[in-house]
């Protein structure tokens, strides 16, 4: 039983994991690519003030 989970566990964490990259990737892509200059602008912020190189 114990075997089980843990399989089970472990699923659900890569899963979780996974779900938040693909989400947090599509908002930066969405907004960072986005013709609205607030989003835009809001996005290059953010990417530098994580230190995130943009330029």
């Amino acid at each position: 039983m114990t075997k089980v989970f843990a399989i089970a566990r472990i699923n659900s964490e890569v899963m979780s994991i996974a779900a938040a990259a693909i989400l947090g990737l599509g908002l930066v892509f969405a907004a960072g690519l986005s013709h609205s200059a607030t989003a835009h602008d809001l996005t290059h912020d953010s990417r530098h003030s994580i230190g995130f190189p943009c330029h």
